[in-house]
């Protein structure tokens, strides 16, 4: 639930986070643009998806953030009073689903298009997760906006299994698919998946603080930290982590590109070469 009040401290902890998320995201979206060259021509799409999906993060952060500053108002000069809810205004947390709706199905398929797996396979994976991802954000909005326990324990239940699923296709399926894939890449990988699991819990956790006895504006200030700090390293980290892999699998392609951009070391060599 929202909060009547925020204390100085309290509201300008959520302002400059809400900043940090809009920096981080947007100068990430420009980078990954930017790196296009740096990678061979066939991963190039993974990391417009990834800069798209920072992209999209970016600019729902710009209206959560003008949302936040509407909502809480002072009469203290120099911003060191208490903050209270403007009247006939209310902090959208739906900015925040709507954002999760568009990127979280895209984290996923900007993995799989990085991999460059067969396409029977990528679009097998790409049917499984795209809809289970964008079913757990749909089955949690209802209970994130609801003041009831057992609405919030029913739908947070709901969103869990599509959850369960995405996690058996990324630990166990897919991992059936990367025995091709050079060891540098198996190992990134591995990382990425472990990066998603833990960013992603931190969802289900703010999720839960008022059924766990936390609330007023001290959980409320927790949840929205948890969930900026979440963003960052599931959308800006993870996408770096996507470039990495790009470049790796350029390189282990491309012998030629790789000496040219200096980073064959430590990359397997390409399969072809190796069985001639």
């Amino acid at each position: 639930m929202i909060p009547d009040q925020l204390t100085s401290g309290q509201y300008q902890t959520v302002y400059n986070l809400f900043s940090l998320v809009i920096a981080a995201q947007l100068f990430t979206a420009l980078y990954l643009v930017a790196a296009q060259p740096r990678v061979l021509a066939r991963y190039r799409q993974a990391l417009l998806v990834s800069a798209t999906v920072c992209g999209i993060a970016a600019y729902h952060y710009f209206r959560i953030f003008n949302s936040f500053r509407d909502s809480f108002v002072t009469d203290a000069t120099g911003g060191n009073g208490v903050y209270t809810q403007a009247p006939g205004e209310s902090f959208n947390e739906g900015y925040r689903y709507v954002d999760w709706f568009l990127t979280v199905p895209l984290l996923l398929v900007e993995l799989v298009v990085v991999l460059a797996l067969a396409k029977k396979l990528q679009t097998s994976l790409l049917l499984r997760l795209v809809p289970a991802s964008a079913l757990m954000i749909l089955l949690g909005y209802p209970g994130e906006i609801s003041d009831s326990d057992a609405t919030r324990n029913i739908f947070g239940l709901l969103s869990t299994i599509p959850f369960l699923y995405i996690l058996f296709v990324l630990f166990v399926e897919l991992t059936r698919s990367l025995d091709r894939q050079p060891e540098t890449v198996r190992n990134t990988v591995s990382k990425m998946r472990i990066l998603l699991f833990a960013t992603w819990g931190v969802y289900p956790i703010a999720y839960l603080l008022p059924l766990l006895g936390f609330d007023g504006a001290t959980a409320w200030v927790g949840k929205q930290a948890g969930y900026s700090i979440a963003d960052i390293l599931a959308k800006c980290l993870y996408g770096l982590l996507i470039y990495r892999i790009a470049r790796l699998k350029s390189f282990a392609d491309d012998p030629a590109f790789a000496l040219e951009e200096g980073g064959h070391e430590g990359v397997d060599a390409p399969r072809s070469r190796v069985n001639a």
